[in-house]
């Protein structure tokens, strides 16, 4: 549901502000998640892709493959990494362009500003704790219950009192 009424929830607005989006504002929509040791130790769960990055292609055509990020290419949408590339029909060989989306970043480049950026975004996030089960909920095992329904006393009382079966019970 709708909560902020300055928000638009328009299917054609919403489509027009992100195909139309400038540069800076790709940057962020352009993001792409932590690995797990990534994660815990910058207790940060994504971060915008950048040149040198090395990721992993976790979905698609390309899942499995690794590699440094050659080019992050915001007026298309995708990343460039290197050694995913195909052969043009006159022999030359082109880069691939990958959705930031279907990769996770396995080696960050650091610079002073982005250990700023994450040393900010992991004091804004709250401590995570360990999961004690991190299997989905449906993959799960129903919880075991020790009795099935406790039955009130009271009711099984009323229930067979003889003004009861009089009137309620079918005969």
């Amino acid at each position: 549901m709708k909560c902020n009424p300055r928000v638009t929830s328009s299917r054609r607005k919403c489509r027009k502000a992100h195909f139309t989006a400038p540069s800076n504002v790709r940057r962020k929509l352009m993001s792409s998640p932590l690995s797990s040791d990534l994660r815990a130790k910058y207790n940060v769960r994504s971060t915008p892709v950048r040149k040198d990055d090395e990721v992993q292609v976790v979905r698609g055509t390309f899942k499995g493959r690794e590699g440094k990020v050659v080019q992050v290419y915001r007026k298309k949408w995708v990343i460039h990494i290197e050694r995913i590339t195909r052969e043009k029909v006159n022999g030359s060989t082109v880069n691939v362009g990958v959705d930031p989306s279907k990769v996770i970043i396995t080696k960050l480049k650091l610079d002073k500003d982005r250990k700023s950026l994450l040393e900010r975004k992991a004091r804004a996030a709250p401590p995570t704790k360990p999961k004690e089960n991190s299997l989905p909920r449906r993959l799960r095992p129903a919880p075991r219950r020790l009795f099935r329904r406790s039955i009130d006393p009271l009711r099984i009382e009323v229930f067979f009192s003889p003004i009861f079966t009089q009137f309620y019970l079918p005969r």
